[in-house]
């Protein structure tokens, strides 16, 4: 099953309002993905510092322990069993090897300038209210909620996942080569941190935007060189994309206003969106890409 839901907003206006437009999308796919939830959000951040978040316990005094590890200025916003440190951009590989030597039990779930990756275990509500997404601010964000038919539920199973700087992906769909792709990535580099074959889509855009390929280009490859059936939602730091398989035997829809894009897997997350009466609807089609960038 699992749902995916999505908001881009073109209005800049409402950017003080985007979790409190979001939560109640996520929210209404439940029924979708009962067990874990997650969302990526985009906002502003200060010039010349990376956001980096990370999952697990002990995070307190983690700001002071890398300031005086590293010689730097960390600061943390907490937020529940995640904490969003933010770093000099230079000293960001720093951050990110300091944690994997001393603090291997915490998850990095996403870096970069503008994103944020917040996910649990637990209804998307509970999740939406632990992380205090009604109150999030942003130009875009994307959510998913889970249900795990061919694995454990853990929060480490659950999306967002992030394998690139401001890019993150959820999914609706299984791929049937992912072992053989994530052999094939591992050798140019990509470092994965579940078994997850979302996560392996999420790293082989990643990889082909590395080599060059714009993320609409690198979609487009993906309809060859991914096997199996999925609706991809994709986010980048300046928009996010939309990606249905030839088949595309998953439901999905979309909304477009002067003020928005929106997307879910069905019309009932949208129905609340305000001006949704007065939208495009439509359902993405098979094998097209669809994005948005901010102006």
């Amino acid at each position: 099953m699992c749902g995916i839901v999505g908001l881009f907003l073109k209005d800049r206006a409402l950017e003080p309002q985007l979790g409190a437009m979001l939560a109640p999308m996520l929210e209404v796919m439940t029924d979708r993905g009962p067990d874990s939830a997650g969302f990526a959000i985009y906002s502003d951040a200060a010039p010349g510092t990376v956001k980096v978040t990370v999952r697990g316990s002990g995070l307190e005094a983690l700001a002071g322990s890398l300031s005086a590890a590293l010689g730097i200025d960390v600061a943390a916003r907490p937020h529940d069993s995640h904490a969003v440190l933010l770093v000099p951009a230079a000293a960001a590989a720093d951050v990110r090897t300091w944690l994997a030597a001393h603090r291997p039990d915490l998850a990095v779930t996403g870096e970069g300038e503008r994103i944020e990756i917040y996910k649990e275990v637990g209804l998307p509500a509970a999740v939406a209210q632990r992380f205090g997404l009604p109150g999030m601010q942003g130009s875009h964000g994307i959510g998913h909620t889970r249900m795990a038919t061919e694995s454990a539920v853990t929060t480490a199973g659950a999306h967002p996942f992030s394998t690139g700087a401001d890019q993150c992906l959820v999914h609706n769909g299984s791929l049937s080569n992912h072992s053989s792709l994530r052999r094939m990535l591992r050798r140019e580099g990509m470092v994965f941190e579940t078994e997850n074959d979302s996560e392996v889509a999420a790293g082989y855009l990643t990889w082909k935007m590395r080599e060059g390929a714009s993320l609409a280009e690198a979609l487009a490859a993906g309809l060859s060189d991914l096997d199996g059936f999925f609706t991809f939602v994709v986010g980048t730091a300046d928009g996010f994309a939309v990606l249905r398989d030839p088949i595309s035997c998953k439901p999905a829809v979309m909304a477009e206003t002067d003020d928005y894009v929106a997307f879910a897997s069905e019309y009932r997350a949208l129905a609340r969106l305000p001006g949704v009466e007065s939208a495009h609807v439509f359902e993405p089609e098979p094998a097209r890409v669809y994005a948005w960038e901010r102006n």
